[in-house]
């Protein structure tokens, strides 16, 4: 096992922030996942369950790589707690898995209205800022890439399918279950706190932030006044982009309807007269 993961560390100069590796992976893997997404638009409930599995049994196989892969060659048989995978974007992972098993269509409503809000801007903002997908190791790095641009498919095949993103007010459902992530992962970075580095969601109140503006209003504010800012700030991003598409589906209906409002006047007419 461990000469496998051994043979695949292919060591690489990690990518530059908008070099060309960067932009061709976010022009080429945008293109695929919008596609996809809009292609598996009209899935019934039997078929929304096989891609969510899919998607599901991915990420896991994937993440189990990543957490072998540190565990064998970047730590040298040693465990490293501060990648247990437990982060906003680590959530998917559990809940694609979670849906197929829940028959309540509000429970699952809650979890796509959080995985299309604050998945997709966590998947988009990693490709804004994308430091932390840019590994020294090709399979870390590609690893990295496709598994944000997973959640990008994850959020937009929702919202494209109608299970996410329909009413003004299904954001809110989406932050209830943020929240009760955030408070998850709390118990995680409690818990897990002598485990060296350990930091869920980065709201660990003791260990810093290391997300560019945060580390230093953590330094002079206390993590306390750091959380409440960066979960307001990731609230706020999620909700700019959610009511964004909310906005864009209600001006496509409203042009559908105002299109077929002259035939249906004239269908009327029709019935009537006969």
């Amino acid at each position: 096992m461990q000469e496998f993961f051994k043979w695949t560390a292919w060591e690489m100069t990690p990518p530059e922030s908008y070099g060309l590796f960067h932009i061709l992976f976010m022009i080429l893997g945008g293109f695929v996942v919008v596609s996809l997404a809009w292609l598996l638009r009209k899935t019934n409930e039997r078929q929304n369950k096989i891609v969510l599995g899919i998607v599901g049994g991915f990420l896991i196989l994937s993440e189990l790589y990543k957490q072998l892969f540190y565990f064998y060659v970047v730590k040298d048989c040693e465990y490293s707690w501060w990648i247990f995978p437990f982060q906003l974007c680590s959530v998917p992972m559990y809940l694609c898995i979670f849906c197929l098993f829940i028959k309540s269509e509000k429970v699952k409503s809650w979890i796509y209205n959080f995985m299309f809000a604050f998945n997709l801007f966590g998947g988009a903002i990693s490709f804004a800022e994308p430091s932390g997908l840019n590994h020294s190791y090709w399979t870390l790095t590609i690893h990295a890439y496709i598994w944000h641009m997973t959640l990008v498919f994850v959020g937009l095949y929702l919202f494209f399918s109608n299970r996410a993103g329909q009413k003004w007010y299904d954001y809110f459902k989406g932050i209830a279950v943020f929240l009760i992530c955030c408070c998850i992962a709390q118990v995680f970075n409690v818990t897990l706190k002598n485990k060296g580095g350990v930091n869920m969601f980065y709201i660990s109140p003791f260990e810093n932030s290391p997300i560019f503006f945060f580390d230093n209003f953590n330094k002079q504010y206390g993590w306390f006044a750091n959380m409440c800012l960066y979960l307001f700030g990731l609230i706020l991003g999620a909700a700019i982009l959610y009511y964004a598409f909310w906005g864009v589906r209600k001006l496509v209906y409203a042009r559908r309807n105002k299109k077929l409002d002259p035939i249906n006047k004239i269908l009327k007419i029709v019935s009537t007269e006969l």
